[in-house]
């Protein structure tokens, strides 16, 4: 079986796929690529099924070996400097990649993840439906480190012939919110404070949520919610006032108020927001 060598894990390097889904009720968040849009180009541009497994990096890139076989990958998402071998290649583009070559995804030009997709899929074991690398569960796959190795799968369709249209980058992050179910928690105007502000994405943010940075949000109520289910795009304040956004990796539940949901539509463009990027909230009625 051909097999993919991390040669360099860079700063923060995860196997992911569409996640898994139906598991909250056990504790156990959805994972799985943040960027969906630029993760379902990367197996379309390979020709693989949707739900394929690839490698999310973080910033900095990653490169890998294809060690047994020649493979042929794909990277899309944040836009990089592609090389094998050091001699340039295509980004957003079918690669081919012999036995024994490297291909390095250098740092994001912009935005913050790149998905580099492999024909065939990476197929580690799965667990509970999924190959993805939850953070916060730590289940699946851990974060890679240099000289790890991952199988490839068989190829099953042929690559993309065209183009895949993906979106810009963000410069500044424009996130819908449909208000509740706790907006009540905080004074009355915080959602027309929340959506005049100007806030912007904090360094702290990861895979389990965009944490933001601007002017704090005030509860009404004294004392602090029995936990609760939590959701994909939840707007959960704590106490310090700042709104939190979960993303992929999410905990299930949370005792915090959550003043309202960004639909799932907009979370590509929050993975891909980059520290110190604008952030405005537009509350909406559905």
């Amino acid at each position: 079986m051909p097999e993919l060598l991390i040669t360099r894990a860079g700063p923060l390097t995860t196997v992911q796929d569409h996640g898994r889904h139906g598991t909250a009720h056990l504790g156990v968040p959805r994972a799985g690529a943040l960027d969906q849009p630029a993760y379902l180009a990367a197996n379309r541009l390979v020709g693989n099924a949707p739900g394929a497994a690839v490698l999310e990096t973080t910033l900095g890139g990653a490169a890998v070996t294809a060690t047994g076989s020649p493979l042929l990958v794909a990277v899309t998402g944040a836009p990089a400097r592609i090389t094998v071998n050091g001699q340039p290649a295509a980004w957003g583009a079918p690669v081919f990649l012999p036995a024994g070559a490297t291909l390095n995804v250098g740092p994001a030009d912009s935005g913050v993840r790149s998905y580099l997709a492999v024909a065939g899929g990476l197929v580690p074991p799965p667990v509970l439906g999924s190959r993805s690398a939850d953070l916060l569960a730590h289940l699946g796959p851990p974060p890679l480190r240099d000289g790890d190795r991952l199988p490839v799968g068989t190829t099953h369709g042929p690559p993309a012939a065209e183009l895949v249209p993906l979106p810009a980058m963000p410069t500044e992050l424009v996130l819908r919110l449909l208000p509740g179910p706790r907006a009540d928690w905080l004074l009355p105007g915080s959602l027309v404070a929340l959506a005049r502000a100007r806030y912007r994405v904090a360094t702290a943010s990861n895979r389990i949520a965009l944490r933001s940075e601007g002017p704090a949000l005030i509860r009404a109520r004294r004392g602090e919610l029995e936990s609760e289910g939590m959701v994909l795009g939840a707007v959960q304040v704590p106490p310090d006032g700042q709104p939190v956004v979960f993303l992929a990796d999410h905990p299930t539940t949370g005792g915090y108020p959550v003043i309202g949901v960004v639909p799932e539509a907009d979370l590509p463009a929050a993975a891909q927001a980059r520290p110190g990027t604008p952030v405005r909230f537009i509350p909406i009625t559905g």
